[in-house]
């Protein structure tokens, strides 16, 4: 009875016809909503513009009919950001909704599990092929999953929806997504997994040829087919073979759509710096190693300069943030800094803040600070407290210690991108033989792709991508 009178609901508020497809999903969805108990988990897989979305805006407004609260989560901040504007409902990332952030008496970060106080509400957790079983490094090796589960599941009659795209790259160091893998769900957390697939691709906004070449990927990855993907192209779905081009492209997107709007995909740290460097200096103009105006990518998790009650919690690896001035530049413990205003570029509401940035992480080809680069910076800033009580917890109260780890944010890796979406995304081949076709590849130029809202840009691709 309860089932139906969602049921209903779905169908009421869903703004298309739904297909078959999508219509057995709201059964499927409706029934476990209504089911008493919190025994099982639901996973939704689905291929990019199959409708994931619109069915989570629809089954938040929903929910109601049975008395059912939504708590939306993904694991970024800009997938937070996406998820929520397309819901019409706020969204946080997952590591803020579950964890506190708290400090020892020896100045350590640590975290622990907040209580679930919520009750009679379904939480919903977006873009979950990027979920790792292990957190980053600043989480203290804590399995990011685990917790999550644990933490819903403590609620009274509280629910998990999982949903994701496995064509998508899956977490760094791993094969495999965890989160949508529903055998070892059931084996690892003793829950039913409902697993439900859409297949059918809807969002053909007047047939758009970025979905249609990015489907016929998705397909091939399906069913391990790793000959050259043919790509189409046209006035949405763009090649770029010259330099020339490339600038003329870049400086059209900057203009017409916005920074903010454009990204530039690349495979390595390495080719990433290439482009930042180049894009600064040919189409911004920026010729100081930093300026104002500068967009930059948070590469390591940062718990110092936030309070407690920022819409963000603490500033993640992935985050990216605008420079607003330049107050000082410093050359202290070997390594080159500058104080500076920055706002959070995903969290609009967010006051600009200062902080001090570390210079020599914006070219390196490592992700962030090497660990012996750490370990010099610890032990160079601890000659500051020689003789201190509590040496250790100094340290790790250092503006200095606690610098922004910061690499140029106009091009990044396709992990970065994950869970964001840009209007324009310029994606470089980079190195490529023929023998590195293969699932992998395809996933990585699968996640590019579906990044792009309405232009799609292929940098010096081989003409063997396309159909003749």
């Amino acid at each position: 009875m309860k089932s139906q009178k969602l049921q209903d609901k779905l169908r009421l508020h869903f703004p298309f016809t739904p297909t078959n497809e999508q219509d057995e999903l709201f059964t499927d969805i409706a029934d476990f909503v209504a089911t008493i108990g919190n025994r099982s988990i639901f996973m939704l897989k689905g291929y990019a513009g199959t409708g994931k979305t619109t069915l989570v805006s629809t089954l938040v407004k929903s929910l109601p009919v049975l008395g059912k609260r939504s708590v939306l989560m993904a694991p970024t901040g800009r997938a937070a950001k996406v998820l929520g504007k397309y819901s019409k409902k706020a969204a946080s990332t997952i590591h803020k909704k579950i964890y506190w952030i708290r400090t020892n008496k020896t100045g350590n970060t640590y975290i622990t599990l907040k209580d679930n106080t919520h009750s009679n509400t379904i939480f919903i957790v977006d873009e979950a092929s990027m979920i790792a079983e292990n957190s980053d490094k600043g989480f203290g090796n804590r399995s990011l999953l685990d917790d999550l589960i644990e933490y819903v599941y403590d609620g009274s009659d509280c629910k998990l929806i999982l949903i994701g795209d496995t064509a998508q790259l899956p977490p760094v160091h791993l094969d495999i997504s965890p989160a949508l893998e529903e055998e070892e769900l059931e084996r690892k957390y003793s829950k039913q997994v409902i697993c439900r697939e859409l297949t059918q691709v809807v969002r053909q906004k007047n047939d758009s040829l970025i979905l249609e070449n990015a489907t016929a990927l998705r397909d091939k990855i399906s069913t391990n087919d790793y000959s050259y993907p043919q790509l189409k192209t046209n006035s949405e779905v763009i090649r770029l073979n010259t330099g020339e081009d490339l600038q003329d492209a870049l400086e059209s997107a900057y203009s017409n759509d916005g920074v903010n709007s454009t990204t530039v995909l690349c495979r390595s740290n390495k080719r990433a710096n290439q482009y930042n460097q180049q894009i600064r200096a040919k189409i911004r103009w920026q010729e100081d190693e930093i300026s104002a105006g500068d967009m930059l990518m948070i590469v390591r998790n940062n718990y110092y300069w936030l309070d407690d009650s920022s819409k963000a919690g603490f500033i993640a690896n992935g985050d990216i943030v605008e420079v607003i001035k330049i107050t000082d530049r410093i050359e202290r413990y070997g390594f080159r800094f500058a104080k500076a205003s920055v706002q959070m570029v995903d969290y609009p509401d967010e006051k600009e803040f200062d902080a001090i940035l570390l210079l020599d992480t914006l070219t390196s080809e490592s992700p962030a600070i090497t660990y012996d680069q750490y370990q010099h910076l610890y032990k160079e800033v601890a000659k500051d407290y020689k003789g201190q009580k509590e040496i250790n917890k100094k340290i790790k109260e250092d503006e200095f210690f606690n610098a922004l780890q910061i690499k140029f944010a106009y091009a990044i890796t396709c992990h970065k991108s994950q869970g964001g979406q840009w209007e324009n995304v310029f994606i470089d081949l980079g190195y490529f033989t023929e023998d590195m076709l293969d699932k992998s590849y395809l996933r990585w130029l699968y996640t590019a792709m579906t990044r792009a809202s309405k232009k799609l840009y292929l940098i010096n691709f081989k003409e063997e991508f396309f159909k003749g």
